[in-house]
């Protein structure tokens, strides 16, 4: 029995690691391949998600968002809903996942999201998913600070 806890632990070690930063990226984009990424067994690091951006008009992701975070339940049962923006990025990962079952649940352990860049992934190779955009967008840190 505990062998097939250091051995799972010394698997884990060894999957490979992805860092992403997603300043100035579409949060439905990139999330998508970051659960794709998961899935596929990689451990995936998130940065920046501060700066990740939502696609569509100001007072429409607001008003999306708010519905969201106000819809029934109580406090203790749910839906519980995130105000952090790392947190934002972390469940709308988990809604491109099939969380419910064991292999979605374990490809979102494998998701670490940040809100800033930290000391340890400052000097590692990242991807960027910056994308230019021509239609309305918003912030990350803007929306988290509405809800």
């Amino acid at each position: 029995m505990a062998h097939e806890h250091i051995a799972k632990a010394k698997k884990e070690a060894e999957r490979p690691t992805i860092v992403i930063d997603v300043s100035g990226a579409i949060l439905g984009r990139v999330c998508s391949f970051i659960a794709k990424q998961a899935m596929l067994g990689k451990k995936v690091v998130v940065v920046n998600c501060d700066n990740a951006l939502v696609s569509g008009q100001r007072r429409m992701i607001i008003n999306e968002y708010h519905i969201a975070r106000v819809r029934g339940g109580t406090s203790l049962n749910g839906p519980h809903f995130p105000k952090h923006s790392e947190r934002l990025v972390k469940r709308t990962v988990r809604g491109m996942l099939s969380y419910t079952q064991q292999r979605g649940l374990d490809a979102l352990k494998r998701v670490i999201c940040y809100t800033n860049t930290p000391a340890e992934y400052v000097e590692s190779k990242k991807i960027t998913m910056k994308t230019n955009t021509k239609s309305k967008t918003m912030a990350l840190k803007d929306l988290a600070g509405e809800i």
